[in-house]
């Protein structure tokens, strides 16, 4: 009798076939144990909560849940502000609760926290917000302050809160011609996202969690992998400078904490370069990730890895091609110097790959090369220097002769600095002849005086280190010159000669030849 009139009841339907509509699990799968949540969290750990936890009801028997405190029903993933139900209410402080229930409490926050708001509109959800800040602040401290590790359920829920909010796809502001100049980018005004006020407490969040002591690492490993270190860095790409900022310490902090991520991390970071500089030449993070690259290259111990020279040749040299380099060109500096430093015999393939890169048209990209020149030269040997002064010193005597006043007076400049000139004194009998000529013609006709007089100088410092030679270089410099003259006034003679032929015999329709 009894079991007939539970059988006209309507029945709920079972979790288990819920979880399988949703693609996710069963219920069971869901527990904090710590075997079940590492198995399952590869298909939703990142970007989205996860949907069975989120839409079903918390059990508190399940879950150490304390009656009264129930988490959020009826909200998913999918959440974009359009409906929140009114059980989104705040959570007590941690203050509020023994000690024997503050992890259960921060997971229930960490749960909270990943729901997703839509900031696009100001004045939608404000108390919803309001708690979800509010609430991040609390788990920020709470980081911060830990005096013991972090379960493994604590550290994948912190890693599912994080993707939640932060991997998202990222809108660039609509502009014409994006990479044109690279003066025209920095006159721009960044994009700024709407929601940063709660994603810098996100990044926060992130940035003490990684940087904490109570994190270990070969436990964290399994939630911060090589999918999570993806999707970082996919964010490089924002145009907001206090992401990017947050993203390149974070980033670092993970590289120097997880030594078995580190090649994966520089291999992916390769591959955007590759993709910049071949493909797109658009990425706003280039400069930051440059910058992490410099403390690594720093870091790397010797002999050089083949790995890293590869890397030095087929990434970073080829980085001096894009238009926009004004925009990175300090980093990307920085970490070519710190190769030479580590490596003097790198310095002819790196000054070998800078005169391949070296701009014909763009003064600006020449005087940013002339800088980096310089810096390479100063941790140049002689033995390396030898190999690759003839072709260098080639290109410095066409910088010397620039229309430019700035690209001719940051060649000359290059005198000012002892070792370069010290360098410059042990082959002048090399060198000399092979810039004489530039020198000859900014002293003869340059327009600009600093111009001129910086030649002067620099004529006098190699008349007096070897008079002999360069008396013989001006001889051979007013003979090309005669030479020269010659030439120009027979191809004068050769044209007069041509129209009046082709004058005298304008009216027929015969060839006019002109004998040599």
């Amino acid at each position: 009798m009894i079991k007939q009139l539970l059988s006209r009841l309507p029945r709920k339907p079972s979790k288990s076939a819920e979880n399988r509509e949703l693609g996710g699990t069963p219920t069971t799968s869901l527990s904090f144990s710590t075997g079940s949540k590492s198995s399952d969290v590869g298909s939703n750990r990142f970007g989205k909560p996860n949907i069975a936890a989120l839409s079903a009801p918390s059990s508190d028997s399940t879950l150490g849940y304390n009656q009264g405190n129930k988490f959020p029903r009826g909200v998913n993933s999918k959440l974009n502000g359009n409906s929140v139900t009114s059980s989104y209410e705040a959570l007590p402080g941690f203050k509020d609760v023994p000690n024997s229930e503050k992890q259960s409490l921060l997971i229930r926050k960490l749960k909270l926290c990943s729901v997703v708001f839509d900031f696009t509109d100001p004045t939608k959800n404000l108390k919803e917000k309001e708690i979800k800040r509010q609430t991040l602040l609390e788990l920020v401290d709470y980081v911060t302050s830990a005096n013991g590790k972090f379960a493994e359920t604590v550290m994948q829920e912190a890693i599912e809160m994080v993707s939640a909010n932060l991997f998202r796809a990222l809108t660039p502001q609509p502009r014409e011609n994006k990479v044109i100049e690279a003066f025209d980018l920095e006159e721009e005004e960044p994009s700024m996202d709407p929601a940063w006020p709660h994603l810098q407490i996100e990044y926060e969040f992130l940035l003490r969690f990684v940087a904490s002591p109570e994190m270990d690492a070969k436990l964290a490993k399994r939630y911060l992998d090589h999918s999570f270190v993806l999707k970082l860095l996919d964010l490089f790409d924002s145009e907001d400078p206090r992401e990017r900022e947050y993203l390149k310490t974070i980033l670092h902090r993970i590289y120097g904490k997880f030594m078995v991520h580190r090649p994966f991390i520089r291999k992916a970071i390769n591959n955007i370069f590759y993709q910049f500089i071949f493909e797109t030449e658009k990425h706003n993070g280039i400069a930051e990730l440059l910058e992490i690259l410099g403390s690594i290259v720093n870091g790397f111990a010797l002999p050089l890895k083949e790995e890293h020279k590869l890397f030095l040749v087929r990434a970073l040299i080829p980085l001096h091609k894009p238009k926009c380099l004004a925009m990175y060109h300090q980093q990307l500096s920085y970490c070519i110097t710190q190769f030479v430093e580590k490596d003097c015999k790198l310095a002819d393939s790196v000054i070998r790959g800078l005169l391949k890169y070296w701009p014909i048209s763009n003064s600006s990209k020449e005087v940013m090369f002339l800088s980096e020149l310089e810096e390479v030269l100063e941790a140049t040997q002689p033995a390396e220097f030898l190999h690759c002064m003839v072709p260098l010193f080639c290109q410095i005597a066409r910088c010397l002769n620039s229309l430019h006043f700035q690209v001719a007076e940051r060649a000359l400049f290059l005198w000012n600095n002892n070792h370069i000139e010290n360098l410059i004194e042990q082959n002048h009998n090399v060198i000399l002849p092979i810039i004489f000529p530039a020198l000859e013609k900014n002293a003869t006709n340059h327009w600009n005086q600093a111009v001129y007089s910086l030649t002067l100088n620099i004529r006098k410092v190699f008349f007096d280190l070897d008079p002999e030679l360069f008396k013989e270089c001006l001889l051979k410099f007013q003979e090309d010159e005669s030479e020269e003259d010659e030439n120009k006034a027979r191809r004068e003679a050769t044209w007069r000669r041509l129209e009046e032929i082709a004058a005298e015999k304008a009216a027929s329709n015969e060839a006019v030849l002109v004998p040599r």
